[in-house]
């Protein structure tokens, strides 16, 4: 089992205050020190104040913050967790990856999704309604610039452009899809490289658009269908990256519940097919953050 350190996003909207002088460097090497695999960015440049009061969260843009972490760390793994695909046009998005891909020494995660926030499509002057289709036709606009050849499709289809320097990464960075539809599962089975599906009660799911899921039976299940068509494919298993059902513990702001009700679950996780816990503490300061991340590390991550 490898960890991810989801950066807290509620530190976002009070940085100043947070991070008592510390450098978002600094908070990326604590998580590196402390053994976590990668460090995550969420991505939501423009939400709406609705949305925002009733649980939602602001968020740093993700290749600008995640590039002052790659810059203070070696070894550990950036990623978007999740780049909402149609915000942006899938060149900008490439090209963005491919540099971030080279200047970190090939450690992206590319984690990407169709997103469900109206509201902000809207104010973005992005397409909601058919946000599935143009992530699609988006993903192959990515491989395709990365690879150096013209992308031919209805939406994005442009000939006679390069963009140089090319990812570090063999044929671009991995491509990570969020989701619980059927769409997502297509995607992670026929294109990307990995999946971060979410729990989600059936409340969560209306207001994300995304399929319930409550219980371990469902994730194993679901998983297990992926990997399977993937294997008829001939594709190997793909990495799943999962925030666990006991993540609600941490809003507490005490992390110590949420590793006792954990780790006696991790190798269930694992049989179900997750090889990736993503964790978020809600820490207060960057104090608390050190001490957080520190029982993290030593009952989970070093378990």
């Amino acid at each position: 089992m490898r960890y991810n350190l989801m950066f807290p996003m509620r530190a976002v909207k009070h940085w100043n205050r947070w991070c008592e002088g510390a450098s978002l460097g600094d908070v990326a090497r604590l998580a590196e020190d402390a053994g976590f695999d990668a460090f995550s960015m969420s991505e939501h440049p423009y939400p709406d104040r609705e949305w925002l009061a009733n649980g939602g969260h602001h968020a740093f843009d993700p290749f600008v913050s995640l590039s002052f972490a790659a810059a203070a760390t070696t070894r550990i793994r950036l990623m978007t967790y999740i780049l909402v695909s149609g915000y942006r046009s899938p060149y900008l998005t490439a090209k963005a990856a491919a540099s971030f891909d080279l200047l970190s020494g090939g450690r992206f995660t590319l984690g990407t999704g169709a997103g469900y926030l109206k509201a902000e499509f809207g104010a973005l002057g992005a397409d909601f309604d058919r946000r599935g289709t143009l992530l699609d036709e988006a993903i192959a606009a990515w491989k395709a610039t990365w690879a150096g050849v013209d992308h031919v499709g209805p939406e994005f289809g442009v000939s006679g452009h390069v963009a140089l320097p090319p990812p570090l990464t063999d044929g671009g960075p991995p491509i990570w899809i969020g989701g619980n539809g059927a769409a997502a599962q297509r995607r992670v089975v026929e294109v990307a490289d990995g999946w971060m599906p979410m729990a989600a009660s059936g409340e969560m799911a209306a207001i994300t658009r995304a399929r319930p899921l409550e219980d371990m039976e469902t994730l194993a299940d679901w998983i297990a269908t992926v990997n399977k068509r993937r294997g008829e494919l001939g594709r190997e298993a793909a990495d799943v990256a999962f925030v666990p059902f006991e993540a609600d513990l941490l809003a507490s702001g005490d992390c110590t519940a949420f590793c006792e009700a954990l780790r006696p679950r991790l190798d269930a996780y694992a049989e179900a097919g997750v090889t990736w816990i993503t964790i978020e503490p809600a820490s207060r300061s960057f104090s608390d953050f050190r001490t957080d991340i520190d029982l993290l590390a030593s009952q989970l991550v070093y378990r």
